[in-house]
């Protein structure tokens, strides 16, 4: 069974505004309730008037809040006027849309609706997702509005750039509800187990390259590195991901640091990872190419010239093997085996010989697990045994990786 993700069993506030954006809400509300939110939907008048109350009911399975009038029965708190248990319960309200209006009735204290008196009340994190015009926006009122709130620990998830509503394009348009969701993230991890540290990943593949436009590469997709970076951040730790080329999507809050090669990324992981910079810990998941071309040619090499008759290659650095020469090195190491073969017995020979902490290893022959796939099955080698994973999506390996990682730097604290 796979450990609950950071939404699991959290209740959520959503308040939706009135912005033709209203409609990008419901994605939020069920995207939320599919990863196992209470999603508490308030909508003001306005809001109505583009999308309906039961659209999110539908989504949501729950009630939707129209009117400070109502009462809430239940969550232990008996009978109270609807903003009061809302409020009490939440462990986090999110207004998106938030309207040019509504920054400003949350600047100023204003509580004449359910969503604003609600969040007047509210003693948890206040995310908000502003959608508007790009002069309302720009309106010094507005702007003053927003620095007030920021000063009182509001968080912003954007505005974004782009085309409005009205066709105009500039500073006001309202993020995409994925990216939203991972503010929320952000806002709910900010306690997590690991607030305070510091984890370096690596993901991907790296690119040797032969010519200017041919290399030798591997399949690895960045999709257990990429998760490996969510979970981290959802156990609240600062994040930064040293990426081959991947084209999986980097959670929101996730510092990125673009590579190509695995000299490159060498230098990279020691920058970032050892020496001054040392890290709580570095989780070592690219597939990092072992050997690349002896020499890369300065121009393409021409099909009517011939192929060539051989590619001297030579080997590359260890990176793991570096980390484990620095005087300072992170607290915690993880590495990864992917073998076709004698999976166990050579992922012991690799913890051994490069000083890990932890090597997580796979069997990249079975099915449904390895490269490109969503799903991994993978065993826990450490110096106190061996624990092996069922076949789970790569998001619970990660967390299981990121909850032993936790433990240890509980243990040595």
């Amino acid at each position: 069974m796979e450990d609950p993700g950071i939404f699991t069993g959290k209740r959520i506030i959503l308040g939706v505004t009135g912005s033709i954006a209203a409609y990008k809400a419901a994605m939020i509300a069920s995207r939320l309730t599919q990863e196992g939110a209470l999603v508490d939907v308030i909508m003001t008048e306005a809001a109505t008037r583009f999308v309906t109350p039961l659209t999110f009911q539908a989504l949501t399975g729950r009630p939707v809040y129209t009117t400070m009038w109502e009462t809430e029965t239940g969550g232990g708190l008996g009978t109270h006027i609807a903003h009061v248990g809302l409020a009490h319960e939440a462990d986090l309200l999110v207004i998106a849309p938030a309207t040019a209006q509504t920054l400003a009735k949350l600047a100023h204290g204003l509580a004449d609706d359910l969503l604003s008196v609600t969040a007047l009340a509210a003693r948890c994190p206040i995310l908000v997702a502003p959608a508007m015009d790009v002069g309302m926006y720009s309106a010094p009122a507005t702007q003053a509005n927003v620095e007030t709130l920021r000063a009182r620990g509001v968080r912003f998830a954007g505005p974004a750039r782009g085309r409005m509503a009205s066709g105009l394009e500039g500073l006001g348009r309202f993020l995409e509800p994925e990216e939203i969701i991972g503010h929320m993230r952000l806002a709910l991890a900010q306690n997590g187990p690991l607030k305070g540290r510091r984890i370096v990943v690596t993901a991907g593949p790296t690119r040797e390259p032969l010519d200017p436009v041919r290399f030798l590469t591997n399949r690895s997709s960045g999709k257990q590195g990429v998760a490996l970076a969510q979970a981290a951040l959802e156990a609240g730790a600062d994040v930064t991901l040293i990426a081959g080329p991947i084209s999986e999507p980097v959670p929101v809050g996730v510092e990125r640091v673009d590579v190509l090669d695995a000299r490159s990324m060498e230098q990279a992981v020691l920058t970032l990872a050892t020496g001054e910079q040392q890290a709580d810990a570095l989780i070592m998941s690219a597939a990092v190419s072992d050997f690349r071309p002896a020499e890369v040619t300065q121009h393409k090499i021409k099909k009517d010239e011939g192929a060539p008759s051989s590619i001297k290659l030579v080997r590359n650095p260890d990176i793991l093997l570096s980390v484990a020469e620095q005087a300072q090195r992170p607290r915690v190491t993880v590495g990864f085996a992917a073998e076709s073969q004698d999976v166990i017995a050579n992922a012991q020979e690799k913890l051994a010989r490069k000083k890990l902490d932890l090597i997580v290893a796979n069997d990249i022959t079975a099915a449904e697990a390895g490269f490109e796939v969503d799903t991994n099955r993978v065993f826990l080698i450490s110096g106190a045994g061996i624990e092996e994973l069922p076949l789970m999506s790569k998001i619970g390996v990660a967390r299981r990786i990121i909850a032993w990682i936790a433990a240890r730097l509980e243990a040595e604290a």
